[in-house]
Formats: C-alpha cells, structure tokens, sequence
C-alpha cells in the first residue's frame, strides 16, 4: 500500500499539473453565423454515448432560423449501414460569439436548463473550411470540415490546438479518412 500512495500522488500531481499549464478553452473571438451554417463532415471526435452507434458518414447541417436560433441535423451511418439522425436547436450565448448551446430534445422541455449543452467553436479556419468545437469542461471535441476528408498535415495541426487547451487526446476516434 506504501507503493501505491505515492504513484497516485504522482499520477494526481501530474494530472493537475497539465492541466494548469494548459490554455483555457476559449471560443473564437467572432462567429459568422451564416459562414458556419450549411454542411459540415465529422473528421474525429472524444467518444460520447449519444454517438456510439455511429460508424462513419457523420454530418451536421446547420440552419439559421428566423427566431435568431439555429436548426441543427446530426447524421451519421450504423455499423449495418442504416442513416440514423437527430433534430436540435443551437442558440447564441449573448455576448459570447463563438459560444452556443445546444438541445436535442423536445420544445416543450426548453426550459430545463440541464436540456442545452455548451456548444463552443473554439478554433476556425478563415475561410470556414475546418472548425474545432469543443466544451469548456473538456469533455466534448469535434474536429469538423466542409469536405468529408481532411489533410493528415492540418488534422495535426488542429490536434495541437485541442491539446494546448488541456484536451485529452488519447480516446479520439477518427472517423473520416485522411489524406
């Protein structure tokens, strides 16, 4: 038990220590809603439940909206190649540019705060082609493109900008190819 105690405490020490050293995770400074709306092809993300069926063809198309909010369509294809798809609705945070939240549930539920979940663009090529969204807790990343394949060279790149910030590489699961 001796020997345990001080490797936790290492492993602990260690573990607090990266994470002081990180960046912050910060969303982009100024979000062109219109520039972001349309198609984007999922070229990696951090494993979450609500994605576990989905083995490939991953898209989200976004829409803006009249009432100021977003309509979002998450597709993606099963291991027995059927489509599966879920309906949401993204709203700015005010004040916040690069900050959305994000629900999947019905509109009568809107008004459970614990229904809408960060939905932050923390990282954005100039001219719309690649995104890195992520959460302030670290628990959400996806690396997205507007075409279904991306650079070996840029997706290192953006692996670099996710991990400055403090994210957890290890578990990403590559979802797309890459050239």
């Amino acid at each position: 038990m001796r020997i345990t105690s001080p490797c936790l405490a290492l492993f602990l020490l260690s573990a607090a220590t990266s994470l002081w050293a990180a960046e912050p995770v910060r969303s982009v400074p100024a979000l062109d809603m219109g520039r972001y709306a349309g198609q984007w092809h999922e070229i990696a993300h951090l494993p979450v439940s609500f994605q576990k069926k989905c083995v490939g063809d991953i898209t989200a198309t976004y829409a803006l909206r009249g009432d100021g909010r977003i309509s979002v369509h998450n597709a993606c294809r099963t291991a027995d190649g059927e489509r599966i798809a879920a309906e949401g609705v993204a709203r700015p945070v005010e004040g916040a540019p690069g900050q959305l939240q994000v629900r999947f549930v019905p509109d009568w539920l809107a008004w459970v705060p614990l229904v809408w979940a960060d939905y932050w663009v923390i990282a954005l090529d100039p001219d719309y082609q690649w995104a890195l969204v992520g959460d302030p807790d670290r628990k959400y990343l996806w690396i997205l493109s507007r075409s279904p394949r991306m650079d070996a060279t840029q997706f290192d790149s953006i692996k670099a900008t996710a991990e400055a910030m403090g994210y957890d590489l290890a578990p990403l699961k590559v979802m797309a190819p890459l050239d």
